[in-house]
């Protein structure tokens, strides 16, 4: 796995992930904090909340990927979601053959607190 291909791939999943209407985020790591502290505007490439690497036994792809929620959504069912989100999305970019195993784990990091103020102030 190249470089330029990983870096596709998990610009790919975190794009993929973001899709999902019960994602708020993706968790932000310390290299990802490091790196805005530096240079805010820097485009760094695609967030460390997305990790993809090949298995040891060297066949398919293993994607991890780590994601805050809206408040009221059910972690479960927006894992399943991201998880076929993300499968459905590298096939079709023609990053993952078909036939070629992907596994994808989803972890739900937090969930966004309500704000019992903001539908009083909408």
């Amino acid at each position: 796995m190249t470089t330029a291909q990983a870096r596709e791939i998990r610009r790919a999943c975190a794009e993929a992930a973001l899709a999902h209407p019960g994602v708020a985020a993706l968790q932000p790591t310390l290299a990802d904090r490091l790196t805005a502290a530096v240079s805010p505007r820097s485009a760094a490439g695609p967030p460390a909340a997305v990790r993809v690497e090949r298995p040891p036994t060297g066949a398919g792809w293993h994607v991890e990927v780590r994601c805050i929620l809206h408040p009221g959504r059910r972690s479960l069912d927006v894992a399943r979601q991201v998880r076929e989100n993300i499968h459905a999305t590298l096939t079709a970019a023609g990053l993952l053959d078909p036939v070629e195993p992907l596994t994808v784990q989803v972890t739900i990091t937090a969930v966004l607190r309500h704000d019992p103020g903001a539908s009083a102030r909408a």
